[in-house]
């Protein structure tokens, strides 16, 4: 079932940008009054994501990774700078964002709605990912019920859902066990394979050779690795 590990055959390549982050600034402010200071975390950072193209984001603790993701996908302002996306985003956050009295099964009624997708078109996406990911006979488990590896199925499955152009993962295999670790990667490799993107950040990155380029977080800078 999974390739070996070894880069990857190169998707053909055009001159589009799938997304392209600009000069993208964060700062929080930390601290009790009158005492409060501002912490820059992201200090102009520039990232861009072809067709086609795996790239790993990688940075200390606190380096902004899961900052940056927020802002590439919509869910925080920047203080400044610009992002821009083609086509239809998908999103894994590294905390999952489920209803715990919903079931597998009614999450991705509910997803697929909120994309916008036919019933049929949803249910042969969530067929497939129930089997591509292997969980199933949890279809008609609550969310509350699942085990912490099951919850991360489900959580990627959702970004899956769509069949984005660009997908955007944080930390989406921690919990998996090395089977659906292993499962993962096949998706990816498919996703690569038709021309579609995809962003993972990690605190390390393992497998260095299943991604086209490593980018890492520094200083609130993004600098090749």
């Amino acid at each position: 079932m999974t390739e070996p590990a070894s880069r990857p055959a190169e998707a053909p390549r055009t001159h589009r940008t799938a997304l392209a982050a600009t000069g993208i600034e964060k700062a929080y402010r930390r601290g009790p009054w009158p005492a409060r200071r501002t912490v820059a975390v992201l200090r102009g950072v520039d990232l861009d994501l072809a067709p086609g193209e795996v790239v790993g984001l990688v940075g200390e603790n606190g380096s902004g990774k899961s900052t940056l993701m927020k802002i590439l996908v919509g869910a925080l302002a920047a203080d400044a700078g610009t992002v821009t996306r083609a086509g239809r985003l998908g999103y894994c956050p590294q905390e999952p964002v489920v209803y715990e009295r919903l079931t597998c099964d009614e999450h991705f009624e509910l997803f697929g709605r909120a994309y916008a997708m036919t019933s049929e078109a949803e249910r042969r996406s969530r067929r497939r990912i129930y089997t591509d990911l292997g969980f199933e006979r949890y279809a008609g488990t609550r969310a509350d019920q699942l085990s912490g590896g099951t919850l991360a199925k489900l959580n990627l499955g959702l970004a899956l859902l769509a069949d984005p152009e660009v997908l955007l993962l944080d930390e989406p295999y921690a919990g998996f066990d090395f089977d659906t670790y292993l499962r993962f990667w096949d998706l990816v490799g498919e996703r690569r394979r038709t021309g579609r993107s995809v962003l993972i950040i990690s605190h390390f990155v393992s497998d260095r050779e299943r991604f086209d380029r490593i980018v890492e977080l520094r200083d609130g800078r993004a600098v090749p690795r």
